[in-house]
């Protein structure tokens, strides 16, 4: 990136870009006040060169300020141009060059349990808002968050738990990783994934793209928080009403209907064959085995078999 990126140039692109495109769909008090609830996010940016793993270093940010008894911040995000040694789930490695964007936000979540399952869906719809957003129309989510482009990943996220050792908070590190720019992958992954770059036969402007997507991230999480609040005065029937994010995630995913695979180490340890038939309000894969078995998954990744 050309810039160190700013939580004031966040909150201009939030105000001039992503709040007069939410109000095409929202009314403008609506989207002010989701947006302020997201807030939180990019509310401190430490921009960094290079680092071996993100995620080891927001353990390292949280521990030297507990450590002096200073506050984290919430929503402070991490970002490198490259990683040296980036892990994925099961401690799966990944390429992580200049060009992309890479990092984690560390969040500390005060939704109530319930509604804290919908924030791996809250980062997969922004992953994917951000990528159509530069143009990839066609973009989709595979269950979880998984962000795809005629079936080859080009955004992925991970999110760790972490307990300060002092405070004992409980964070959410939420790891992102997305082609942008970058061209090259190694051989085993070069009919897996794909980047931007590639797909638009372009180059992308990496700093406005960090911008699009951390603000996407702040609507999203914000709206947990807004939907929070309706349901808790009543003004929201769940058992007739879709949550708003449960629908967005609907209409970007293409995981419904299709035949997939399914296993917590899906790769390594595939466990069984089904369909998917639907998503329930918490984000849970129901699915639909051969012999006409029902379930519901809450945790573990799919792959698609047509």
């Amino acid at each position: 990136m050309k810039s160190k990126l700013t939580p004031d140039r966040l909150s201009a692109y939030i105000e001039h870009v992503e709040l007069p495109a939410r109000k095409q769909f929202w009314l403008e008090t609506e989207a002010r006040k989701i947006l302020r609830l997201g807030g939180f996010v990019g509310s401190q940016i430490d921009h960094h060169s290079s680092l071996a793993r993100s995620m080891d270093q927001a353990r390292v940010h949280i521990g030297e300020l507990e450590q002096n008894d200073h506050s984290v911040a919430n929503g402070t995000a991490i970002i490198a141009d490259t990683l040296r040694g980036p892990k994925g789930r099961f401690t799966r490695t990944w390429q992580a060059p200049i060009g992309g964007l890479w990092g984690n936000l560390i969040y500390i979540s005060t939704l109530l349990p319930r509604f804290r399952l919908l924030v791996p869906i809250a980062v997969g719809v922004a992953g994917c808002e951000a990528v159509r957003a530069s143009g990839a129309d066609h973009a989709v989510v595979r269950w979880i968050n998984d962000v795809l482009i005629d079936d080859m990943k080009v955004a992925g996220f991970l999110i760790e738990h972490f307990t300060g050792e002092r405070s004992k908070e409980e964070y959410y590190l939420i790891g992102f990783g997305l082609n942008i720019n970058n061209l090259e992958f190694p051989p085993e992954l070069q009919k897996l994934a794909t980047s931007l770059r590639q797909e638009l036969g372009r180059s992308i402007d990496l700093e406005t793209f960090s911008y699009c997507f951390l603000a996407k991230l702040s609507w999203n999480l914000g709206l947990l928080y807004y939907q929070e609040q309706i349901e808790l005065e009543q003004t929201y029937n769940k058992d007739t009403d879709q949550h708003p994010l449960i629908r967005r995630w609907s209409e970007l995913s293409d995981s419904l209907g299709r035949r997939v695979v399914f296993g917590f180490d899906v790769i390594n340890n595939p466990q069984f064959q089904a369909t998917v038939s639907g998503i329930e309000a918490d984000g849970g894969l129901k699915l639909v085995l051969e012999d006409g078995t029902e379930l519901v998954e809450y945790s573990g990744e799919i792959r698609y078999l047509d």
